[in-house]
């Protein structure tokens, strides 16, 4: 089996395991109730698992990210949590505002 014969397999499976996981989600979201204990607890399960890899990123950070220092990281992360509260949950502004003041902050 040739490179390209395998990229077509691996693009047609991963494919088939993302949609149908998306159409047994369709299918079962109408019998789940969205105040219900158990939906509350699979949302709570997705925001500990982004915050874990959201601290991960700042504590031990890889790449470009690691030539900061930890304490410029965590005043840019302070201050793009206080405009998002500020700004009343915008996203835009804080993402664009971390990237400009971490390059400021770095430069100095």
């Amino acid at each position: 089996m040739d490179i390209n014969t395998q990229i077509i397999l691996v693009i047609i499976v991963t494919s088939l395991a993302t949609f149908l996981s998306r159409f047994l989600g369709v299918l079962t979201s109408e019998k789940v109730k969205a105040d219900s204990k158990v939906f509350q607890w699979f949302n709570y399960v997705a925001y500990a698992t982004l915050a874990a890899l959201l601290a991960r990123m700042i504590i031990f950070p890889a790449g470009v990210l690691a030539e900061a220092d930890l304490i410029l990281r965590l005043i840019v992360l302070i201050s793009c949590i206080m405009l998002f509260i500020i700004t009343k949950k915008n996203l835009v502004l804080p993402t664009v505002f971390s990237a400009i003041l971490l390059s400021l902050l770095s430069g100095l």
